[in-house]
């Protein structure tokens, strides 16, 4: 007998020769696609939310010029509120709102598309860029009902025969108005200027267009609460308290200056 024999496996089993075995390196490269593959479902959740969010809830928004200085400054990024006027809310005098201005401010019809027009709007919606130059930012001087009057060289401009306190807003040097007018805003409409008058295209120049330059309250995308960016300019926008005295007033304007 020999003295010479295999010993045998402690644990009875054997590997035959040749056989497949599963290698560390592929353990690990399984564990990372799955790992990949989480990343992406979390990645596409996060894009959902966010689309959602800036649909229905909150959307940055790039200042496109220099009409609303000194409150806003050009390419200030602006948190424009959605939902400030839904469920019962309404505008308001003196509110900074972001807006559709086809039709009013600049001519419809414009229905062009292609791969640089969506990627315009796509980074106008994710508050970086300014879009295709029809939406803008505006303050709210008069709501549906109110009459709006300046008379050049009064250097004071009326809402419903109540004088406006503008020092807050006005950019500083400018006049309330280079031109003179006597409107009165129809149901359901707005009229809208820039703060710094003497450089802002605004309802003022589109009084003898076809919508007499004033904007749909349903064109408004929402009102503007929040500069975001760059952070030295970081503040809240709240309503100027000029705008208390006529929504005191009363007048024929459907919204006042509460809420």
């Amino acid at each position: 007998m020999s003295t010479h024999e295999p010993i045998a496996d402690r644990d009875g089993t054997s590997v035959p020769s040749g056989a497949d075995q599963p290698s560390r390196s592929a353990a690990v490269s399984g564990l990372l696609g799955w790992r990949w593959r989480d990343l992406a479902k979390l990645l596409a959740v996060c894009v959902l939310v966010l689309l959602l969010v800036n649909a229905f809830v909150a959307q940055p928004f790039v200042v496109p010029s220099a009409s609303m200085e000194n409150a806003l400054r050009p390419g200030d990024r602006l948190l424009v509120n959605k939902l400030a006027y839904q469920f019962g809310g309404s505008v308001h005098r003196g509110d900074v709102v972001v807006f559709d201005g086809t039709d009013s401010f600049v001519p419809g019809g414009d229905n062009s598309i292609g791969i640089g027009t969506e990627l315009s709007r796509l980074a106008a919606s994710l508050g970086l860029g300014s879009g295709d130059g029809s939406v803008f930012v505006k303050r709210v001087i008069g709501v549906g009902g109110d009459r709006v009057t300046y008379r050049v060289g009064e250097d004071e401009l009326t809402v419903n025969g109540v004088r406006l306190a503008e020092s807050d807003y006005l950019f500083p040097g400018d006049a309330p108005s280079a031109v003179g007018f006597d409107i009165k805003v129809p149901a359901g409409e707005l009229f809208l200027l820039g703060d710094h008058r003497s450089n802002s295209r605004d309802s003022r120049d589109h009084l003898g267009d076809p919508g007499g330059g004033f904007v749909p309250e349903r064109k408004v995308i929402g009102r503007a609460d929040w500069v975001l960016f760059p952070i030295g300019h970081w503040r809240s926008l709240d309503r100027p308290a000029g705008f208390a005295a006529v929504a005191s007033a009363g007048g024929t304007g459907g919204h006042g200056d509460q809420g």
